[in-house]
């Protein structure tokens, strides 16, 4: 498998990073850190040095609870980053948006890949996607952010992700996607229990057989500490002065470890916040593997 960018072809054999940039004042765990341009700039370019293949770039809170933005905040706060940063690399750049007016100006300012939480359901979307020939993450959400967390249910939730992802494709490949770019992505977090969480996971080979490559975001995510405390680990104690998104930072062993889960199931790409770690993790498990191979 593979995803053609229009001046490079990403090779998916092996599991991918794709390092997370919130321009955002309000995301849960680097909210407000890089909403100037400058900074933002300098932490995707290392990010790359530290080993990202993609660099998604969002200007709208996806969080639980987060109120939506308009197309003109999201513009404001993403298209100067994504012009700057085309500047300094040729390194394919993401845009994480569900509009099609933001796309359309992402894309021209430089992105090369559409990531949308609402599988190009929203308005001129899907239209915005066929045209541009860019390679599109479809993602699974039940719900909205403001209230998907608030009980959600499924039948089975892996057959009911795998089917809603396979009738986007299906409406993209209709539209005029080319298959060969569509990338499903089950949400982790978006709409889903703890149960439903791990349940995704640990049966992730389900969503594989849909035969498109597969992206898992589990970064930094709430699922981490309850899987702790479900284990009868709890959390360290908070301060006073310790914020939600401090909390969100301090989950780098469970993000790592989720990650390396998810590449040995099959993820083709990973999205993570600590780009480094999980890199590093990623290559010593490749090699360790290679090893254990040679000797048989």
């Amino acid at each position: 498998m593979q995803l053609q960018f229009p001046d490079s072809v990403l090779d998916l054999s092996t599991t991918r990073v794709m390092g997370v940039l919130n321009v955002t004042p309000d995301s849960f765990s680097d909210g407000g850190l890089y909403t100037a341009h400058e900074a933002a700039v300098e932490h995707a370019l290392t990010m790359l040095d530290e080993g990202a293949d993609i660099i998604d770039i969002g200007g709208e809170s996806t969080r639980p609870g987060a109120q939506p933005v308009s197309a003109a905040q999201e513009l404001d706060r993403i298209i100067g980053v994504i012009e700057a940063l085309r500047k300094e690399t040729g390194a394919p750049l993401s845009v994480d948006t569900s509009k099609a007016e933001v796309m359309a100006a992402a894309l021209t300012a430089g992105a090369s890949m559409l990531n949308d939480v609402r599988a190009l359901r929203e308005p001129g979307a899907l239209a915005a996607a066929a045209q541009s020939g860019a390679p599109v993450c479809l993602m699974h959400m039940q719900g909205e952010p403001r209230t998907m967390q608030s009980n959600p249910g499924y039948a089975d939730v892996v057959t009911d992700v795998a089917g809603f992802l396979l009738e986007r494709a299906v409406a993209c490949e209709a539209e005029g996607v080319a298959a060969g770019q569509i990338v499903l992505d089950p949400g982790f977090g978006f709409g889903k229990s703890l149960e439903h969480n791990i349940a995704l996971l640990t049966r992730l080979e389900l969503l594989l057989d849909t035969g498109y490559p597969i992206l898992v975001g589990m970064s930094r995510k709430s699922m981490i500490p309850a899987i702790m405390a479900s284990a009868g680990i709890a959390a360290a104690p908070d301060t006073a002065a310790q914020s939600a998104a401090l909390k969100a930072r301090d989950r780098l062993g469970g993000s790592v470890t989720l990650a390396l889960y998810a590449a040995g199931k099959g993820a083709h790409i990973v999205r993570v916040h600590d780009v480094r770690e999980t890199v590093e993790a990623l290559t010593i498990q490749a090699a360790l593997e290679t090893a254990g191979a040679e000797k048989e």
